[in-house]
């Protein structure tokens, strides 16, 4: 298992993202700040979804006003995370 966690950006509520993630699939979320029913809410329901399908899920979620969200956020930094992780994988690969 491998963890991470990254800052989303100020325009939402929570203050830090944790994911832990066992090869494809998420393991774990935690959000520090933010609303918690909803950010455990959504911590539960995306336990066990692999990171693709987690992403398409939460990609574009607004709140109120905002171009974004805590769900746009975590979707956001999966796709940094695959990003990076992709390119380490090839060019160990290589």
């Amino acid at each position: 298992m491998k963890s991470f966690s990254f800052e989303p950006s100020p325009m939402v509520c929570s203050e830090n993202i944790t994911v832990t993630v066992d090869g494809d699939r998420i393991d774990s979320v935690r959000f520090l700040g933010g609303c918690p029913g909803n950010l455990i809410g959504i911590s539960r329901l995306v336990k066990g979804k692999t990171i693709t399908e987690t992403i398409d899920l939460l990609k574009g979620i607004r709140c109120g006003g905002k171009p974004t969200s805590c769900p746009d956020q975590l979707a956001q930094g999966l796709r940094k995370y695959l990003e990076e992780n992709c390119k380490k994988d090839l060019k160990n690969k290589k």
